[in-house]
């Protein structure tokens, strides 16, 4: 760990923790407005989440609010670094960069608060800027030997061949990747995320996230991917010009959102939309790994052209013998009848889980659109349902107020 912070500086910045958090969002705006002008640290982010209205900004926002008032006291913040941290990972972030983020963040203070800006607050926010930068640096390096550690494993940047494109639904798509070396894949935990670094046809690269929608094996990982029609191209980029033979550069396996090594003996998998890719990957644990497992595997879908991996999904419940299924459609289709294409019309519902999953006892695994979580978590919370026993993965920048 680092050196403890100093007592003045803890105090100091504790103080200024109110006029931060009234101004959090211009300061990350300004601070990536300044770290961007770097071309090469630039390249290192997801252009699409840091716009001046990216959600990234007010993620960051978040975090530098949560850290300002709990600097004396950090386990509440430890998920938080954990997830920044394999994000870090994902993206290939390494000490070297730190400096920059300093250098930005710190200038943006100055500029945002102006004359309300001391030295000495800057100097206590730069003591505790490195704190924190040093914990992550620490923790980064031990996922890092981890990963390198495993059979299989790498650092950085890895090119993986598209081995197989199938087509899941109308609107998803699924791409076996094999590593262009030929050697085998490090098993990643049920639930984690790849990252790629896409060079799309125009010239631009993007780095994206995307889950990984197989069970841990050594040989090839899987990802689904909705085409986005108003997206920023990756996903249409993936869709349209990505064929078998494709060679994509990829990072190791990352994410705190997975399956644990001894799961409990009753869980429940929420999804919605695309976001039943990582629930995808944990069945395939489940129905190859845990027998003893009582697993229900919930899923929300427009209707059956935008459904996708269903008979999958109902071959390993089939399979295990322990897993139950069971399927919403909000808009069905004309050909949709409930009980035949799916089993229910509608939304998932506070009064459908509690009737149906074993509220008092499950561990809840939930992937989907923030809307879908929002309602989820807030259901399940008002069910009585502990925090400790809900868990949820979010597509794009966290949202923290989920975990208030």
């Amino acid at each position: 760990m680092p050196n403890p912070l100093s007592a003045r500086t803890i105090e100091l910045v504790k103080q200024s923790a109110p006029a931060v958090a009234a101004h959090a969002s211009d300061i990350t705006k300004t601070m990536y407005g300044l770290l961007f002008k770097d071309e090469h640290i630039k390249a290192l982010f997801n252009q699409a989440n840091h716009g001046e209205n990216g959600s990234q900004v007010h993620a960051l926002a978040a975090a530098i609010v949560g850290y300002a008032q709990n600097i004396d006291n950090l386990a509440p913040l430890l998920p938080v670094i954990e997830r920044i941290a394999h994000k870090h990972i994902g993206f290939h972030i390494l000490s070297e960069h730190y400096p920059y983020v300093a250098k930005s963040l710190l200038a943006a203070i100055r500029e945002v608060l102006g004359e309300a800006v001391s030295e000495e607050l800057i100097n206590a926010w730069g003591e505790a800027y490195w704190f924190l930068a040093d914990t992550l640096i620490e923790r980064e390096e031990q996922i890092r030997a981890e990963l390198e550690k495993r059979a299989g494993g790498w650092n950085g940047w890895r090119e993986f061949r598209v081995a197989e494109k199938i087509k899941e639904s109308d609107v998803v798509t699924s791409f076996v990747l094999r590593p262009v070396d030929g050697q085998g894949v490090a098993l990643h935990r049920a639930g984690q995320y790849l990252t790629f670094d896409l060079s799309l046809p125009d010239g631009n690269r993007m780095k994206r996230n995307y889950s990984i929608s197989s069970g841990p094996n050594q040989g090839f990982y899987r990802i689904s991917v909705k085409r986005e029609e108003n997206g920023k191209g990756a996903s249409r980029y993936l869709h349209d010009h990505v064929a078998v033979g494709t060679v994509l550069k990829v990072t190791p396996p990352a994410g705190d959102f997975y399956l644990p090594e001894e799961p409990t003996s009753e869980m429940v998998l929420l999804s919605g939309g695309v976001g039943l890719t990582p629930m995808v990957s944990m069945l395939e644990a489940i129905a190859g790994d845990y027998p003893d497992v009582d697993a229900h595997f919930v899923h929300g879908a427009m209707n059956s052209s935008t459904h996708a991996m269903d008979k999958h999904v109902r071959s390993l419940a089939q399979r295990h013998g322990r897993v139950s299924v069971s399927t919403f459609y909000s808009e069905p289709a004309a050909r949709d009848v409930a009980g035949f294409s799916h089993d229910e019309d509608g939304f998932i519902t506070r009064g459908w889980l509690e009737a149906n999953t074993p509220i008092d006892t499950a561990n809840f695994y939930i992937c989907g659109p923030k809307p879908f979580l929002r309602s989820m978590v807030s259901n399940l919370r008002a069910l009585g349902v502990s925090s400790d026993r809900i868990h949820y993965e979010f597509f794009g920048p966290a949202d923290e107020s989920l975990a208030a």
